[in-house]
């Protein structure tokens, strides 16, 4: 992938404040919170204030071509990615341990829904989405859009994206690489870096599953 530049800093920086700011050479750092927290044993660390405000109310076009809502595909524990299906490396890589992920955790009771958001709609037809996620999972959701649509919902979880190149075909998207793990009603509940293996995620996911 690209180089991270400016944007690309910004936006990460915005993702930071959300969750509690950025340490020097780290992932992001943490703050501690009150003792009314459920889930705070199965995160890494304590969230920061700030860190419920990602996620939100969204419109977009699943790969059957349906119009979904944030209610329709966040319906239960649900895992979301941001990426695209020209993506030459990265993204298989990290959708597939999202769908292993998912796979631990059928095995151990616990449903979850793996959602795939495309950052480069003007390719990423529902064909494409059905294409791609329906080799990875049969439950996995792939989620188009608008350029507007797009736009927004990276924005609400803060999700960096930028096409590479002038070229209006073959290009390259660099984009952040985070793990979502969203619940209906409850929202945003924690964020996984590409580097923490699938087992280690289905674990921590299952902790909250425990506790909803």
């Amino acid at each position: 992938m690209p180089k991270p530049n400016a944007a690309r800093a910004a936006a990460f920086a915005g993702l930071a404040v959300a969750l509690g700011g950025l340490a020097a050479g780290a992932w992001f750092a943490f703050a501690p919170t009150g003792g009314d927290d459920r889930f705070a044993q199965c995160r890494a660390s304590a969230l920061a204030p700030g860190a419920a405000a990602i996620g939100g109310p969204f419109e977009m076009t699943d790969q059957t071509g349906r119009t979904v809502t944030d209610a329709d595909v966040i319906d239960g524990l649900t895992l979301v990615y941001f990426g695209y299906t020209f993506c030459p490396d990265v993204c298989p890589f990290d959708t597939a341990n999202m769908a292993q992920t998912t796979e631990i955790l059928e095995d151990r009771g616990i449903l979850v829904t793996p959602v795939f958001v495309t950052i480069d709609p003007a390719r990423d037809t529902p064909q494409a989405l059905s294409d791609f996620v329906g080799a990875l999972h049969p439950r996995m959701v792939g989620l188009s859009g608008t350029p507007e649509q797009t736009a927004a919902i990276a924005k609400a979880y803060k999700a960096y994206y930028a096409k590479q190149g002038d070229d209006p075909e073959d290009y390259l998207m660099d984009h952040s690489t985070f793990t979502y793990l969203m619940a209906p009603e409850v929202g945003f509940l924690d964020v996984f870096r590409r580097d923490i293996p699938p087992a280690e995620v289905a674990d921590r996911v299952q902790c909250f599953a425990e506790r909803l």
